[in-house]
C-alpha cells in the first residue's frame, strides 16, 4: 500500500526539484538535459511530482516533439528509490501526454547510469548502445475520444503483477493468451493462431474480472467493459445497442473487450414463447465471428453460471478457450493475505493461521475479512488514543481470525462441487 500520491507540478515545487536534481547528480551521472531545459519544461510542457506527506519525493518532466514524448528529467529521493515511485511518475506522464497524439514515450540515459529498473518495469525497451529507452503509447489520439465514448481506458501496467497468488491460472493465461497475442510473428512462425475470444467461468468472487483487467494490462491494450444491464436501457434495444458497441470497438487498433455475467445475453434459446433474450443471443452469435476476423483484439466473457449458456455459444470457432477460475489454493490465499496485512504488523501476524482458516474462501471473502479486521483495529486505536493509553500498531492475528469467523463464504459446497464437474465436462484449455 503506497503512502505517497502523484499530482501535477506546481511553482512551489521548484526548491524540491532543485534538491532532487542535486541528489541525482551526486548519486548518478550528469543528466542528459541541462537544468535550464528542465526548468523551462516545467513551465510550458508536462511535469508531475510524487508527494509523501508534505514532502516532494519524486519528479518527472517531459516535453512533446512531433509524435513523440521525451522525458527530460526523472528523479526520485534516494530514500524512496525502491518504492515504485519512478514507475508511477512515468505512468502519470504518459497519461497526461497521450491525448496530444503521441505514439511513443522515450528517455535518453547515459551509458554509465545503472538506475534503470523503473524504466524496464514500466515497459520501456533499451533500444541502442546509447541506452535509448522507448515505450509505445498504446492509444493514439484518434482513439482517445472513442475510448471515452465506450467507457474504456488503458489500465496501469502493473495490474498483472499485482494479482496475488492464483499462479496456476496466471500460467495458463500467460501461455495461451499473452504469449501469442504479444508476439504474433513468433506465433505465426510456429503455426499458432493467436486467440480472439475466451470464456472465464467459476464461482462468484473468484477474480474473473480481475484477471480480465490483468490481461489487458499485461498486453498494454485498452480495456472496454460491456455491461448488459446498461445496454438494456438503450432506446435501440439490447441487440441494437450491442451491435453498435462492437461497431465502435472496430475503430480501435488493439482492444480487450470484457463482458461480465454474459449469461444475461447468451442464455439457452428455445421454448414457447421464445425467451426475451433470444434475439440478443442471436445477435451476439453473429457478432463474435466478425470480431474474430481482425487481429489485435480479444473478447473475454465471464460467467458464474456456465451451465446457463446456450450450447452454440461455447462451440469451437467462437471461443478458443473456456478457462476455469476457481477458489484460491494455499499459495494464492497466502499471497492475498500478504497484500492486505498492513506492513506495520506483517512480522507479528500469523499468516499461516489465516491461510489455514480461510480454505474455501474466495478472494472477495478474504478481502472483506481483512478490511473488517483493519476497521476493528482502527476503532480500537482511536479509543486508545482518546483514553491516553498505548495505541496498537495495527490489527493482530486474533482480529483477523475473528473477522474470518464472522465472514460468510460466498461459495457453497454445492456450488464448488458443480464447478469441479464443469471443469471436467466444459473447460477447454
Amino acid at each position: 500500500m503506497t503512502n505517497w500520491r502523484i499530482r501535477d507540478f506546481q511553482p512551489g515545487d521548484l526548491d524540491a526539484l532543485l534538491r532532487l536534481w542535486d541528489q541525482h547528480r551526486a548519486t548518478s551521472t550528469e543528466p542528459v538535459y541541462a537544468l535550464g531545459e528542465v526548468l523551462a519544461s516545467t513551465r510550458k510542457d508536462t511535469a508531475v511530482v510524487a508527494v509523501k506527506g508534505d514532502d516532494v519525493v519524486g519528479v518527472a518532466v517531459a516535453r512533446a516533439a512531433h509524435d513523440q514524448g521525451w522525458i527530460v528529467f526523472l528523479g526520485t529521493d534516494v530514500d524512496h528509490r525502491r518504492d515504485g515511485i519512478g514507475g508511477a511518475l512515468l505512468q502519470a506522464i504518459e497519461q497526461r501526454m497521450a491525448p496530444q497524439g503521441l505514439q511513443r514515450l522515450s528517455i535518453l540515459v547515459p551509458d554509465e547510469q545503472t538506475q534503470v529498473g523503473a524504466l524496464s518495469k514500466a515497459g520501456f525497451a533499451d533500444k541502442r548502445h546509447l541506452r535509448f529507452f522507448e515505450r509505445e503509447i498504446p492509444v493514439k489520439q484518434r482513439e482517445i475520444l472513442l475510448l471515452r465514448e465506450l467507457g474504456g481506458r488503458v489500465l496501469p501496467p502493473d495490474r498483472w503483477e499485482s494479482i496475488g497468488g492464483m499462479q496456476h491460472e496466471k500460467d495458463i493465461l500467460e501461455r495461451r493468451l499473452v504469449l501469442p497475442l504479444s508476439d504474433p510473428q513468433l506465433a505465426e512462425h510456429y503455426g499458432v493462431v493467436p486467440p480472439r475470444a475466451i470464456v472465464l467461468f467459476g464461482p462468484p468472487g473468484t477474480g474473473k474480472t480481475t484477471f480480465a483487467k490483468g490481461i489487458a494490462s499485461r498486453l498494454g491494450w485498452p480495456f472496454v467493459e460491456v455491461f448488459p444491464s446498461r445496454l438494456a436501457a438503450s432506446s435501440k434495444g439490447l441487440a441494437g445497442e450491442l451491435r453498435e458497441t462492437f461497431e465502435q470497438v472496430d475503430g480501435l487498433d488493439h482492444v480487450v473487450v470484457f463482458i461480465d455475467e454474459v449469461e444475461e445475453i447468451a442464455s439457452h434459446r428455445g421454448g414457447e414463447p421464445p425467451s426475451p433474450t433470444q434475439g440478443v443471443t442471436n445477435e451476439l452469435l453473429k457478432i463474435i465471428p466478425a470480431f474474430r476476423e481482425r487481429p489485435g483484439r480479444l473478447l473475454i466473457c465471464a460467467t458464474n453460471f456456465i451451465r446457463a449458456l446456450d450450447q452454440a455459444f461455447l462451440r469451437h470457432g467462437r471461443f478458443d478457450y473456456v478457462i476455469p477460475i476457481g477458489l484460491p489454493d494455499d499459495a494464492a490465499r497466502r499471497a492475498i493475505w500478504q497484500r492486505y496485512v498492513p506492513e506495520a504488523v506483517a512480522d507479528v501476524v500469523d499468516v499461516d493461521a489465516l491461510v489455514s482458516r480461510t480454505a474455501g474462501y474466495s478472494p472477495a471473502d478474504i478481502e472483506f475479512a481483512a478490511r473488517k479486521a483493519s476497521q476493528v483495529a482502527l476503532e480500537r486505536a482511536v479509543a486508545a488514543r482518546d483514553s491516553d493509553t498505548d495505541v496498537p500498531a495495527g490489527p493482530n492475528t486474533d482480529d483477523f481470525l475473528a473477522a474470518i469467523d464472522a465472514t460468510r463464504t460466498t461459495v457453497s459446497a454445492e456450488v464448488s462441487r458443480e464447478f469441479d464437474e464443469d471443469i471436467v465436462s466444459i473447460a477447454r484449455v
